[in-house]
């Protein structure tokens, strides 16, 4: 690898992984270095931009965190994360690492093979693919498995089996998230059937929220887009994906009485079938500042935002083409 490119992290995984308490989790302990941020939505608005933000004082400067909605990068490589990258390489004072946060529908390869272009080739490398798994999605089956040891040639008909796949094609390392929700035969169990999807030699480090060093994301020296034809997955590089069997959309909830209130509210949205994810910020009665809220799964995490942070009051709701919008809204607007 040149000295002079600058290594770039890819941060990928399935919906509520936690790909951003990681990156949160890295400029808090950044010791000095410059990182810049690209984050990407599948949403229509931004949120996970604003979580960055409100820790990112010590390790960015203004306009190194960048925000990409309404779709997968890896869908816009030409018009977005291209231009995106060459503006952050182009920048007066040189920058030590990126971390690019994909969507938790993006297909790693085809932002793998952007770095390709002579514009970012000379000046850019995939220092390495991080893929977050939540292990409470695995466990309880949530991501659905194809055990290619038992029959490789069944075809995927599973939308979210094939992003899934896709995201540990091409993974350097697995960090295996919400370990500490979980007894250890069972992680043992989903870390021996993660193994069966990897490349050999691939590590898998148990995290427990926020408590590994920033060296897991930086510092791999992976050079991936040397390497696509190993990470190929089940698209390739090539192969388009419109993502046609996932919808997302947004709801406004009117301020409720508690924290306590919006945990249930977005609790039995989750319980609609087909919804994959709802997070966001949501008003809550006679507080000044909204309550940031997380939910996957059973899963619904909730906190307030710090004062003066640029939040909105809105929910995004992930989940599979079809699901039924009005039950969503209904269960969120309580």
């Amino acid at each position: 690898m040149t000295a002079s490119r600058v290594p770039v992290t890819v941060l990928t995984g399935f919906l509520g992984a936690g790909k951003t308490t990681l990156i949160r989790s890295l400029l808090e302990r950044a010791d000095g270095r410059r990182i810049a941020v690209i984050v990407n939505e599948f949403g229509d608005i931004g949120f996970d931009g604003t979580l960055i933000e409100d820790c990112a004082a010590g390790a960015c400067a203004p306009g190194d965190i960048v925000e990409l909605t309404n779709g997968c990068i890896c869908c816009t490589v030409a018009d977005d994360i291209i231009p995106t990258m060459e503006a952050l390489l182009g920048r007066e004072r040189p920058l030590d690492a990126i971390v690019i946060e994909t969507s938790g529908l993006a297909l790693p390869q085809p932002l793998l093979k952007a770095f390709e272009w002579p514009a970012i080739r000379t000046r850019a490398t995939v220092d390495g693919v991080v893929t977050v798994v939540d292990a409470t999605a695995l466990a309880e089956g949530r991501i659905p498995e194809h055990d290619a040891a038992a029959d490789p040639a069944r075809e995927h008909d599973d939308p979210v089996e094939e992003v899934f796949d896709d995201q540990l094609a091409c993974a350097d390392l697995v960090v295996l998230s919400k370990a500490d929700l979980l007894p250890e035969d069972v992680l043992q169990a989903v870390e021996a059937r993660l193994r069966t999807e990897l490349r050999p030699g691939i590590r898998i480090l148990r995290s427990r929220g926020a408590d590994l060093p920033p060296g897991v994301l930086i510092g791999l020296s992976a050079a991936a887009e040397d390497d696509l034809a190993a990470r190929a997955g089940h698209h390739g590089a090539d192969e388009a994906h419109d993502h046609d069997d996932f919808d997302s959309f947004v709801v406004r909830p009117p301020a409720m009485a508690a924290a306590e209130a919006v945990a249930a509210a977005v609790t039995r949205a989750l319980a609609v079938a087909g919804v994959l994810r709802v997070k966001g910020y949501a008003a809550v009665a006679g507080r000044p500042s909204p309550l940031v809220v997380q939910g996957v799964g059973t899963r619904v995490d909730t906190v307030f935002a710090r004062p003066g942070s640029r939040a909105g009051q809105d929910l995004v709701v992930i989940g599979l083409k079809g699901l039924d919008r009005g039950a969503v809204e209904a269960a969120l607007r309580g």
